[in-house]
């Protein structure tokens, strides 16, 4: 088993009474993550690991007192000290588990519950709404570019990466080696066992097939199953570009609403996340239209049946731009893009940073431009993302793909 980061902060949280729950798509470990969990917090705590993908534990979970009957059962002592562990996988399932949770939190002291279960609407709800203040919310994403390489099991290319501020004489040879695995990373993303795997497209399918019929049925009749799988399509070919609903329902044949319905879905879901703009100046700024990002690149190619290497593809810069949001994203960053009147734009912003995204070797003048015109506008600090290993000067700071670690969480 390969460690994802969460797996320290969950493991940290063990001393914590809230409730840790942990969503994200299907597929990106969560089930393996609460298992490691439990396997090392049994070896020094009474523990109970319940999978609700088995139909005969619904019956042990359906109600508190039927939870705190089975807790007993396998050894929970209301006056013991220290708490009892309690993992929950795939709650999801169950609708009415929430308000348990919520019950077992409220009625006892020393119960210590880890939840997983797939991202959706319904949950998110119901977890903001009924666990506020009693829960910790963690999401699982699909591998970062740094968990990637520790999956990929190259010791020396892993050592490169931490090392890459201070890589010697033999820079472009060394990096032309994480390079390659960087180009793997834009073209099959970070889903596990798409990484561990030598058919990658097969456990596409596998994965999506599953996203459909048991996500998708629960908010969409057969036959707008299938017109949204071509919406699905629409926004795969449109990766990265910014998208107005009405133009995306005409051609799916589908309703305004039924489309903003269904991006809800697939935002919540955590396939796609919609990028708003930035704007202090509704006279100067663009205002309304987002961007839409598949947070995993692998997961967009799929949907357009593109697994061709960056360095024959027109979107390779899409690709490279999807794959700096997505590791942004993953270390908890809210993103915007921003646009003034003049078509000037800057791919990301933070409260105080401008991120402008190349893939290309050689930068030119014009490659600031936007930043540039953000500057005018904003304080900020501004850097430029790319693969190129040239040098530049003026204010703008170049960052390579492979040092993205120096933005903090």
């Amino acid at each position: 088993m390969f460690a994802r980061k969460l797996y320290g902060k969950l493991l940290n949280q063990s001393v914590d009474r809230k409730i840790s729950i942990i969503i994200g798509p299907r597929q990106v470990g969560k089930t393996t993550i609460l298992k490691s969990l439990f396997d090392e917090i049994s070896k020094k705590h009474m523990c109970l690991f319940l999978d609700l993908d088995i139909l005969s534990n619904y019956d042990k979970v359906s109600s508190y007192e039927g939870l705190i009957n089975t807790l007993r059962l396998n050894g929970y002592d209301d006056l013991q000290k220290g708490f009892f562990y309690l993992f929950i996988d795939e709650f999801q399932h169950y609708s009415g588990f929430v308000m348990v949770l919520k019950n077992l939190y409220d009625h006892t002291k020393n119960i210590k519950v880890y939840a997983s279960g797939s991202s959706s609407m319904h949950i998110k709800d119901q977890v903001q709404e009924s666990l506020a203040g009693r829960k910790i919310l963690n999401i699982l994403l699909p591998l970062d570019f740094e968990e990637f390489l520790v999956f990929k099991q190259d010791k020396d290319v892993l050592e490169m990466y931490s090392n890459v501020r201070k890589l010697n004489g033999s820079l472009v040879r060394q990096l032309i080696r994480l390079r390659r695995y960087l180009d793997e990373f834009l073209v099959y993303g970070g889903y596990p066992e798409v990484v561990l795997s030598n058919d990658k497209k097969r456990i596409f399918e596998s994965i999506f097939d599953l996203f459909i019929k048991k996500d998708l049925i629960d908010y969409l009749s057969m036959d707008k199953l299938l017109q949204n799988k071509k919406l699905i399509e629409l926004l795969a070919v449109n990766h990265g570009q910014k998208i107005k609903v009405e133009e995306l329902a005409a051609s799916a044949s589908l309703k305004v609403w039924d489309v903003k319905k269904f991006i809800q879905i697939l935002s919540d879901t955590h396939i796609i996340y919609e990028l708003r703009p930035f704007f202090t100046n509704k006279n100067k700024e663009l205002v309304k239209v987002p961007k839409i990002y598949f947070i995993d690149n692998g997961v967009r190619n799929y949907f357009i049946n593109n697994f061709n290497a960056p360095r024959i593809r027109a979107d390779a810069g899409v690709l490279f731009e999807a794959f700096v949001l997505s590791e942004l994203l993953k270390k908890g960053f809210d993103l915007r893009f921003w646009q003034d009147k003049n078509k000037n734009e800057v791919d990301f912003v933070t409260k105080e940073l401008a991120i402008e995204v190349k893939y290309k070797d050689v930068l030119k003048n014009e490659d600031y431009k936007g930043l540039d015109a953000y500057l005018k506008e904003y304080k900020a600090k501004s850097c430029i993302i790319s693969p190129s290993v040239q040098d530049i000067k003026g204010r703008h700071k170049k960052i390579l793909p492979y040092n993205l670690k120096i933005f903090r969480e």
